[in-house]
């Protein structure tokens, strides 16, 4: 579990060396360096779907790594790391896609993210090669922190990829983060959190519908007060104001609509707690 406080990482020669397939004549271990993990109970305010100027409370903002971090709030940067990104299939070499049948095998609740082919050291390197541009990109943008999307892809794959892949992978985005400044966030993935904590070295947790889910507890034993929760308006078991006064609820959550529409169009939701 993390302080409130600041979370310092070291990055040692050793560490930097383990990095799968990364030679350490390419490392630069950097000395201790402090990571700011988000504020606790900060509003948060998720802008998937297109970044506009947020509400006057809110402290934490995520958006996609092709967009601008938010000037004076918080700023996490959200990079789809092991399933390809909607319309960015092209982007990624076919041989590091998952293939079955001799086709790539795609997320069955979003047919146009294909997964990403973790089961091997040589690919996982090839696969941190283009990812780390982004986080990299990230960090030279102004951002404060990166989250990892679909660390669970194993789960979808048919048995082709283990969760030992996805951590092994993890760990190496994780270790490059922090190596450009960066706190990393873990998405999703309950039921995985502890591992994804103690081997890849993750600092926060953002979560969808955890309290909808009742999964809310699993990231705090894990982050503690480090947990970001989305809720959507579509699927609320009961009523946002009764989740917000629920203890076990994150103190940062907010409610929003599932396209995550930017302010001004039709649909918009942003309700935080």
């Amino acid at each position: 579990m993390r302080d409130d406080g600041l979370v310092r990482k070291t990055i040692s020669a050793a560490a930097c060396a383990a990095m799968l397939g990364i030679a350490l004549a390419g490392c630069t271990p950097d000395p201790t360096s402090t990571i700011d993990p988000p504020p606790t109970a900060a509003a948060p305010d998720y802008q998937l779907g297109g970044a506009y100027e947020p509400a006057g409370a809110v402290g934490i903002v995520v958006r996609d790594r092709t967009a601008s971090p938010a000037d004076g709030s918080y700023s996490i940067c959200y990079v789809n790391a092991f399933q390809t990104q909607p319309g960015e299939l092209e982007d990624w070499p076919d041989e590091l896609l998952l293939h079955a049948d001799g086709a790539p095998v795609f997320d069955p609740d979003w047919p146009d993210e294909a997964l990403v082919d973790t089961s091997t050291p040589e690919r996982r390197e090839q696969i941190a090669e283009l990812v780390i541009t982004w986080i990299d990109g990230c960090a030279d943008h102004g951002f404060d922190a990166v989250e990892f999307d679909n660390l669970d892809s194993y789960s979808r794959s048919g048995g082709a990829l283990t969760l030992d892949d996805n951590v092994a992978l993890a760990e190496t985005l994780v270790d490059a983060a922090h190596r450009a400044g960066l706190a990393a966030g873990q998405k999703n993935a309950a039921e995985d959190a502890a591992a994804l904590h103690s081997r890849a070295g993750f600092d926060f947790a953002v979560t969808e519908e955890c309290a909808a889910y009742a999964e809310c507890d699993a990231y705090a034993a894990v982050y503690g007060a480090h947990v970001i929760d989305i809720e959507y308006t579509d699927q609320l078991p009961r009523s946002f104001a009764e989740m917000c006064a629920d203890p076990s609820s994150p103190r940062s959550m907010v409610l929003r609509d599932r396209e995550l529409l930017p302010a001004g169009t039709d649909g918009h939701v942003f309700e935080p707690c």
